[in-house]
């Protein structure tokens, strides 16, 4: 049996390939869990009352684009957030988590060529690994672009070269960027937004760690797309209640773009699509509504940074994030970094190489470890500042 060879050559997941690094070692003390990006904070305790109050929803099938209730939920939240109106009707739709619609919105809306040409879609480098996947499955090249310290941790987009920028058709960019938790500035935004008006390619902002932050709100494309009238069409949002409310098991995202976008991207769904059910629509939407809860979830993280601040002061190379829930900490080398930190001290951390691209020498996270601070407080602590005393002392 013959099977498809476009994903024949990809490199292995993260996960997989860090169990292969460290599973055959016995840990070097209790175990502290920091590489997945999964959220341990409380979600509202009322979000089960809702639950079981629409339960007569799974019944039914659930609405395909999100409920009136949900799909008005989100577009009050983005006014509230950054000020833009959107119509619940035409311009956003519910996911069922946003890796979903990262995925489907390059198969709804990337062209099969750009200027005669095999289309190109950037991605960051490091990056979060759908968006390869996501190009490679809609027949484009994947060009990574490093998001270095040189480049404030974010991709220079506008330093590539004219032939490349004639055949992209698409950007994504994560902000607050998942590993390093740099923030694009309102700046940033307009100058990206100003090439794709230019090159004619439209901007995948996910922004799911928009949320965490230390003290001033990150800028949202869509904010400095509206201020500078860019065409309605050029940004399509992706967001989720993963991080922002503690529930990675709803699988609550939402899309948001230009009528045209949403069009394409709906009737993909119609196809394809796995709508999130009733009763959790239901939960999403007052989730979506409510903003004490993410205030006391970023004061959790407020502290957390603290911590990682005071536990890494000192420490060469050192740069707290400004956003998100991951440290990007130098080393000399990742995969020895986190083996180490696994045999003598039973934490467990991510090798930077697994997120990014790049032959040996080359790939920009190969002296990185990524480390989420998801756990508790104090086994946070504990799980710093063995890191700290196990790799730089």
């Amino acid at each position: 049996m013959n099977f498809p060879e476009r994903f024949s050559n990809l490199p292995a997941y993260a996960f997989p390939r860090l169990r292969a690094l460290l599973d055959h070692h016995p840990a070097g003390g209790e175990v502290v869990h920091m590489t997945i990006g999964e959220p341990k904070h409380a979600f509202p305790a009322w979000v089960t009352d809702v639950i079981v109050e629409n339960a007569h929803l799974f019944q039914s099938y659930p609405p395909n684009e999100g409920s009136p209730e949900l799909r008005g939920a989100i577009t009050d939240w983005i006014a509230r957030r950054y000020g833009v109106t959107l119509d619940p009707e035409k311009n956003v739709m519910a996911l069922n988590g946003t890796r979903e619609g990262l995925y489907n919105a390059a198969m709804a809306l990337c062209p099969e060529q750009k200027n005669g040409q095999r289309p190109i879609v950037l991605c960051p480098n490091p990056f979060y690994q759908v968006y390869m996947v996501a190009a490679i499955s809609v027949g484009a090249e994947p060009h990574f672009v490093p998001a270095t310290a040189a480049t404030g941790h974010l991709p220079d987009y506008a330093s590539l070269p004219v032939e490349v920028l004639n055949r992209t058709a698409v950007a994504y960019i994560c902000s607050p960027a998942n590993p390093q938790g740099a923030v694009a500035s309102r700046e940033y935004w307009a100058e990206l937004i100003g090439l794709a008006e230019q090159y004619d390619f439209r901007i995948f902002a996910d922004e799911c760690y928009s949320e965490i932050y230390r003290e001033e709100a990150p800028a949202g494309a869509l904010s400095v797309a509206q201020e500078m009238g860019a065409d309605p069409e050029r940004v399509v949002l992706f967001n989720s209640l993963s991080k922002r409310s503690n529930l990675a098991g709803l699988r609550s995202g939402l899309i948001a773009g230009g009528p045209e976008t949403l069009k394409h991207v709906k009737q993909l769904r119609n196809y394809s699509g796995a709508p999130l059910p009733g009763p959790l629509q239901a939960a999403a939407a007052r989730v979506w509504a409510d903003e004490a809860h993410v205030a006391e979830n970023r004061a959790l993280y407020q502290e957390k940074y603290a911590l990682a601040d005071q536990v890494f002061a000192g420490v060469q190379g050192y740069q707290p994030p400004e956003a998100g829930f991951f440290l990007w900490l130098p080393v000399d080398d990742g995969e020895a970094a986190s083996l180490k930190a696994w045999r003598e001290t039973g934490v467990r951390v991510l090798p930077g190489a697994y997120l990014a691209q790049g032959k040996p020498g080359q790939n920009p996270g190969e002296t990185y470890i990524r480390v989420a601070m998801v756990a508790p407080k104090q086994d946070l602590q504990r799980g710093l500042i063995a890191l700290r005393d196990c790799i730089y002392r």
